[in-house]
């Protein structure tokens, strides 16, 4: 099927993780014939190299703390047209300046898609312990940053308009545990039924993707044993099924689509 997104350019965030979601995203839309921005920032984590090659949180730690040379290895062996940003999207500045380099190169920007999130690694997201540097930090990136991203793609448009976000399956059902990261991520929701409103005069339609658990490096078999049982398709979601859910929202067969939030969790937290 034909998804007529040859040609087009996409601003992809957080796309540094090889097992990620985003570097996922980025090899299939580079598949489709879309050129890419792809914007990054370096997570400095503490991680036991001896662990790294089974998945885990030492794994994805690493994933994280890196550049995008993996990926961008991946990128060439596409033949894909491609740019590299390391940016912080938090900042007011960095984005506009992120959106000049993208514009100069390809004259445009058609998809953003918002994947890039920050989430306390610790045990300092529940509501007994977390900091204000905790709450602060989620929502710089999770609320702000995209928030400013939009904006930008907003004020720079053209004839095309595909808007991207991503919360979480879960939240709306978090347990007690990661307050702040489930607070951002339901501000995402709700923020992209609004913003989806107010835009669709442009042609721009916005939507959200929620995952389940997905393995993206972090999921280790004794969690993977204990969250399997909540997904009743069985089986945990892979980045690949996240990127084709993209793949449709930002074509043109979903030209009708907008302010929606669609899980892609196997049915998990339903």
């Amino acid at each position: 099927m034909d998804l007529g997104l040859k040609g087009k350019s996409a601003i992809i965030t957080g796309t540094n993780n090889p097992q990620g979601i985003g570097a996922t995203m980025a090899l299939a839309f580079a598949r489709e014939g879309v050129r890419l921005a792809l914007v990054y920032k370096k997570i400095p984590h503490s991680y036991d190299e001896s662990k790294v090659e089974a998945c885990g949180v030492d794994r994805y730690f690493k994933a994280n703390s890196g550049d995008m040379t993996e990926v961008e290895e991946q990128l060439r062996a596409l033949n894909a047209e491609y740019l590299v940003l390391e940016s912080d999207i938090s900042s007011e500045d960095s984005v506009n300046g992120l959106f000049e380099r993208v514009i100069e190169r390809f004259g445009k920007v058609d998809i953003l898609i918002n994947n890039a999130a920050a989430a306390d690694d610790g045990d300092y997201d529940t509501i007994e312990t977390l900091t204000q540097s905790v709450i602060d930090e989620t929502f710089a990136v999770n609320v702000r940053g995209t928030l400013l991203m939009i904006r930008e793609f907003v004020r720079r448009r053209g004839d095309y308009g595909r808007v991207i976000n991503f919360s979480t399956d879960a939240a709306q059902a978090f347990p007690g545990v990661q307050i702040t990261y489930s607070a951002s991520k339901a501000a995402t929701e709700a923020f992209t039924r609004n913003i989806a409103i107010g835009v669709g005069k442009y042609n721009i339609t916005v939507n959200c993707i929620a995952p389940g658990p997905t393995q993206t490096g972090w999921i280790d078999q004794e969690l993977a044993d204990a969250v399997l049982p909540q997904i009743p398709l069985g089986k945990l979601i892979q980045p690949q099924d996240i990127a084709q859910t993209a793949l449709f929202l930002a074509s043109e067969h979903a030209a009708m689509v907008t302010g929606q939030v669609i899980k892609v969790s196997g049915g998990h937290a339903l």
